[in-house]
Formats: C-alpha cells, structure tokens, sequence
C-alpha cells in the first residue's frame, strides 16, 4: 500500500495533469471564438448603424433609398447602383430597380453584398430588432476591425466551472429586457432558470433558448462588471441539460457582447434577476477598445 506522502504525490500529478488539460481546452476554444469575432464580416466590421421608417433615405455606407413598407424593406436602386442577394444581381440590366427586402421576423436578418473592387466586398445587413429595421454595412477595412488586438481574459480556473440544475418553468415565460441602444426592447423565451452554487451562495439565473437546439443561453451581470468586466453584460452558452436537468455552467467561457466593443450593436441587457451578487472572476473582461476609450 502507498505511503500518505507516495499518495498525495501522486493525487497532486492528476491535479496538475487535469489543470493543464482544462486550460489547454479552454485555450484552444478562445482562440476560436476570436478567430470568429475577427471574421472579415463580423460585426466589428460595422461601420454604420440606421434604422429605417416610412420615408425614404439614402445611407452612407449602403447604395440605394431605403424606407420600410407594410412591414418590409423597400430598396430603389439608381442606374448603375449594383446589389447582390444571393448571388443575384437586384439591379439586373443597370437601369434602375425597385425591390421588396422582407418581411423578416424579429433576431432575423439577411445579407446582401455589394462589390468594392480592390478593397474587399461590402456585406449590408438588413434585420428586425425590437420590431425595427435596421440596416448595417460592414467592410473589412472598417477601423475597429483593422486594429483589434484580441480581448483580454482571465486564467481559466477550473473552480469557476460548475454544476447546476435546470429547472423548466411551467410554460416558457416571454421575458423583455433592455438594450444597449436606448428605446428598443427585446423579448425572450424563458423556458426555465439554472440554480447552482458559487462562492458559497444558492444563486439562480433565467436560461434563455440557445442557438443549437436544446442548448441555453444566459445573459448576467456580477461582482466584476464595470470593474475588471463590461459593465452591461456578459453572455454564456450552456449545454444541453442532462436528463435529470443537470447542466454545466463554465463560466470561464463568458464572453462580450457586440456592444462591449462598438456603439453599433443592439445587444440585450441581462433581466434584472441575473445581476449576480457575487464576483465571477472568470472569462472575458473589458475589451482593450473600452480600456482606451475611458
């Protein structure tokens, strides 16, 4: 039999084995997730941001008079103003064109393109947030893409990856919250709340509906934000829960909305009783654009 010093040994080497497996995961998932945040045509490829309303208006960034239409976008293009959907041209012969964007449905969009020889294409989004449309041209030369540096994050520390228990609600619960652009107000499907332990406390967050089917999205703010994380909030998927509702809460994969990096986002605000009391000292802190902003 081991000695207690041979033991203790020994457990400290899978300790250690299984830090360095944890953040080796984490490390590569970070640096594809930053990867995506640097898409050419990401949102930190935004260069404008305009809503739209009954009267038409030309927009920088975008060719074109925009307006919206029993509940749908209507686009004219001039001669010799050339968009793509899809690979077709909206203004097929070159002499002018009135086209129908729509109706999208609310967090939906599309794409359109519009070629820029020499300097990379422009992709002009058209979506509907808080029952508004808005359109927002991003270009691969914007600045704020041009100079972004990554974002800084705290050491994954396994302590901050903890166990849960999704508990649905009797029926999903419409759930509206604010956002980062005032006036606008986004509403969600609650299908239950994540309960957990952390810091020694029973704390609770409303689960939003994931992307990914079955998986959970939370929006929250902590004991860090405004400090050493963006103010507003913060945001983490969790995987689908398990059959008897366990979920797995790894906080160390919070990450920044839109809005932590630009004024031309319309990110979600977290609901009121996601404002956590304690300080999660784990995932993606203030980006280094908001540091030298301040």
């Amino acid at each position: 039999m081991p000695s207690h010093t041979e033991t203790s040994a020994h457990e400290g080497r899978e300790t250690s084995t299984d830090s360095a497996a944890f953040g080796a995961a984490w490390t590569d998932w970070h640096a594809a997730h930053e990867r995506h945040r640097a898409d050419p045509h990401g949102f930190l490829a935004v260069t404008h941001l305009h809503w739209l309303d009954a009267a038409p208006a030309r927009l920088d960034g975008a060719p074109g008079t925009w307006s919206v239409e029993n509940d749908a976008v209507r686009l004219v293009l001039a001669a010799g103003e050339r968009v793509l959907r899809d690979g077709q041209d909206l203004n097929p012969d070159g002499t002018g064109a009135a086209v129908i964007l729509g109706p999208i449905a609310e967090r939906e969009g599309l794409d359109l393109r519009v070629e820029d020889a020499g300097a990379g294409h422009t992709v002009i989004e058209v979506a509907k947030r808080g029952g508004r449309y808005v359109v927002r041209p991003r270009h691969p030369l914007n600045p704020l893409l041009a100079g972004y540096r990554g974002t800084p994050a705290y050491s994954p520390d396994p302590a901050y990856s903890v166990s849960g228990i999704f508990v649905p609600f009797a029926e999903p619960r419409a759930t509206t919250v604010g956002a980062a652009v005032e006036g606008i107000q986004h509403v969600y499907e609650a299908p239950g709340e994540i309960r957990f332990r952390l810091h020694g406390q029973d704390l609770s967050l409303t689960a939003f509906n994931g992307h990914a089917p079955g998986t959970l999205s939370v929006l929250f703010t902590d004991g860090t934000s405004g400090k050493t994380t963006y103010a507003a909030n913060r945001s983490l998927i969790v995987p689908a829960p398990d059959a008897d509702g366990t979920v797995l809460l790894d906080f160390n994969r919070a990450v920044n909305l839109p809005c932590a990096y630009t004024d031309l986002a319309t990110c979600p605000l977290p609901p009121a009783e996601n404002r956590l009391p304690v300080a999660i000292e784990a995932g993606e802190q203030i980006p280094y654009e908001r540091q030298d902003a301040s």
